[in-house]
């Protein structure tokens, strides 16, 4: 049987993968047919929990959310982002990628940063566990407010370099996230592995998107979010309608009692 990760590296000049973020399993189960990766993201910091910044996210949260994903993805390979400060080193992030593994069955973890953690990457590989990288904007290392990466050469050759680095130490996909179009092209096209971009250009192998921004559900006004749907609206006209039906007792009838 091909491996989950081989089917997304397969993917690589072939075909656009496509990568939507699930906290849990309703969410889950109902874009699985639809994606090649659901990724339980820290970005629920700030979707559910309001948080300003994701380094406020912990493990075990990770983990509760993780949990309740898994049990509504059949086909999507499974990736889970590892929070702030659980791979400070080499040790402490096998350690924590091994339980994130082992209570989420999940199929891979994604931690942020290039040349910084390229050891702590190789550690992880080394002991079998699959690993997505994630360069350009690193949401868990902003201070401020996000700025688009790339823009000058100095840091156009950093993030290069870092995406050749991950790939050498063996990571099986990067996330792109907000790198200038030109050099996102160029990374994508001079890579072996596929890049997934979100705020980077259609000229990544895939995209990803944060659901709750996809489905208008989020009143986001970030310059990559396109909604593609409007579920608040939807949600709105539900809960009107159960709010009308109750006072005007038409709800519940005999049909929805015991």
């Amino acid at each position: 049987m091909i491996s989950k990760i081989k089917k997304i590296l397969d993917k690589k000049n072939k075909s656009k993968i496509i990568c939507i973020t699930a906290y849990s399993k309703n969410v889950a189960e109902a874009i699985d047919p639809y994606t090649d990766i659901i990724l339980v993201g820290d970005s629920l910091g700030s979707v559910l929990y309001n948080y300003n910044t994701t380094r406020k996210v912990t493990l075990e949260q990770m983990l509760e959310h993780s949990k309740s994903a898994r049990l509504g993805i059949k086909n999507s390979l499974m990736v889970v982002d590892m929070p702030y400060r659980t791979y400070r080193n080499k040790k402490i992030a096998l350690k924590n990628a091994k339980r994130i593994i082992k209570e989420t069955k999940c199929d891979a973890v994604k931690l942020e940063g290039g040349s910084s953690i390229l050891k702590i990457i190789e550690y992880l590989i080394k002991n079998k566990i699959a690993v997505m990288g994630h360069l350009g904007i690193l949401p868990q290392s902003v201070k401020g407010k996000f700025k688009f990466k790339g823009k000058k050469i100095k840091e156009r050759n950093k993030i290069f370099n870092d995406a050749k680095l991950l790939q050498d130490k063996g990571v099986f996909s990067i996330v792109l996230e907000c790198v200038e179009t030109t050099l996102a092209k160029q990374i994508t096209k001079s890579l072996k592995i596929p890049t997934i971009g979100i705020g980077s250009s259609h000229h990544c192998d895939g995209q990803v998107l944060v659901l709750d921004d996809l489905i208008g559900l989020n009143e986001t006004k970030i310059k990559f979010v396109k909604k593609f749907g409007n579920i608040k609206k939807n949600i709105r006209k539900a809960v009107n309608k159960f709010k009308k039906e109750v006072l005007g007792k038409k709800y519940p009838t005999k049909k929805y009692s015991y």
